[in-house]
């Protein structure tokens, strides 16, 4: 990733992510930490770019019969 697209980057807390997701803030440190969801730390929390959120949401439906 270049640095003028670094600058274009928005980044969400684990929170932000889960309200999103409608899950739990628990799931959402379990993705991270099973590298479901790429993040980055910061201090002592994870930041979650809005870009990783929706690839992950497009990528994870899953077809019904």
């Amino acid at each position: 990733m270049s640095n003028d697209r670094l600058g274009e980057v928005r980044f969400l807390t684990v929170a932000e992510v889960a309200a999103i997701m409608r899950v739990s803030k628990m799931t959402v440190y379990r993705m991270v930490h099973n590298g479901d969801l790429p993040a980055v730390r910061v201090g002592r929390s994870f930041r979650v770019s809005e870009d990783a959120v929706h690839t992950y949401l497009e990528t994870s439906f899953v077809e019904t019969a």
